[in-house]
């Protein structure tokens, strides 16, 4: 009877010193992973968040860029972290849910191994071009396109990124024929379509409102469902006649087995963050005015949809690594 006393006490002291662990969280410096270079979209959204979640927690919030094999690198270093919220991923849609469809081998399972935290914001991509290419309008590139089978070229992140796959799917629905080039990063991509070594790429709102506004790219389409408010003149897909319906997201995901308090602690943060006046005015700057306020539960039943719908295009389009 002593010894089963002596270990449920030891028990309950070590039960009560991890409660108390996690109802501390977080007692020195977080980790946020962005699987994408500095400078792309991802990576400003990541920063914006690591610098309002560390005041809102009054903990240091350290963004940590680790890019390669579409964003299957950095993904890969929180999948298998210690489960201790002090290492997340901050992801785009499509690094999450198509690389599962796309890839052969996986080192994670994308929805066994997170414990998905929060959606950030969702919305779509915009069609560039290299402002000498003699078009201004989604028809007008197509009828360009059209007329030089297999002569130009378009980027995008990534094989089996947002950029490829909407640009496989315009391709599919207009009957174009455009060589692939995919690169580590949405900023590489865009400055090869300045710089003419490319012609076209779907890239993300967030890194390309600037380039846009100065005429170094010229912005014809967005894929997201509405229009955006810096890029008021340019219609969805959708509105051109070529339907795109999926979402481009970002959001926040913990290693799987993450103490469920923690979980919780950082989804209040982020929803207290994106209700704030600054942070909403910040995000709509750069064109994210989709801010929906997810539950965890909310957000895993989104990455599962999503992986569903993503998968329909990925097998639909039938691509495969390059």
């Amino acid at each position: 009877m002593t010894r089963l006393l002596h270990g449920l006490g030891f028990f309950l002291a070590a039960f009560t010193a991890l409660a108390g662990a996690q109802e501390r969280y977080p007692e020195r410096p977080v980790t946020l992973v962005v699987p994408t270079p500095p400078a792309g979209g991802t990576d400003i959204v990541g920063r914006l968040i690591a610098d309002r979640l560390g005041k809102i927690l009054q903990q240091s919030f350290i963004v940590e860029n680790k890019p390669g094999a579409n964003g299957v690198l950095g993904t890969d270093s929180v999948a298998h972290a210690k489960p201790d919220g002090y290492r997340l991923l901050l992801t785009y849609a499509a690094a999450h849910v198509v690389n599962p469809y796309l890839l052969k081998k996986m080192p994670y399972d994308a929805l066994k191994d997170f414990a998905p935290i929060a959606q950030v914001s969702r919305g779509g991509n915009v069609l560039l071009v290299n402002p000498q290419l003699p078009v201004k309008t989604v028809k007008e590139f197509v009828d360009y396109v059209r007329a030089r089978p297999d002569q130009l070229n378009y980027c995008s992140w990534g094989t089996g990124s947002g950029g490829h796959l909407t640009m496989e799917n315009l391709k599919q629905q207009a009957g174009l024929v455009m060589t692939h080039a995919p690169y580590k990063g949405a900023m590489p991509c865009v400055q090869d379509i300045m710089a003419g070594q490319v012609q076209a790429g779907f890239a993300d709102v967030t890194s390309t409102i600037g380039l846009v506004q100065t005429g170094k790219v010229r912005a014809i389409a967005l894929s997201g469902p509405t229009r955006l408010p810096n890029f008021p003149d340019v219609p969805t897909l959708n509105e051109a006649g070529y339907p795109f319906s999926n979402y481009a997201w970002y959001g926040v995901f913990a290693p799987a087995g993450t103490p469920r308090p923690i979980v919780q602690k950082l989804n209040a943060a982020m929803q207290q963050m994106l209700q704030e006046p600054a942070t909403a005015k910040r995000l709509a700057e750069l064109n994210f005015t989709d801010l929906p306020l997810t539950t965890p539960e909310q957000f895993a039943s989104v990455v599962q949809q999503d992986m569903a719908q993503w998968g329909v295009l990925v097998r639909k389009l039938d691509l495969q690594p390059e």
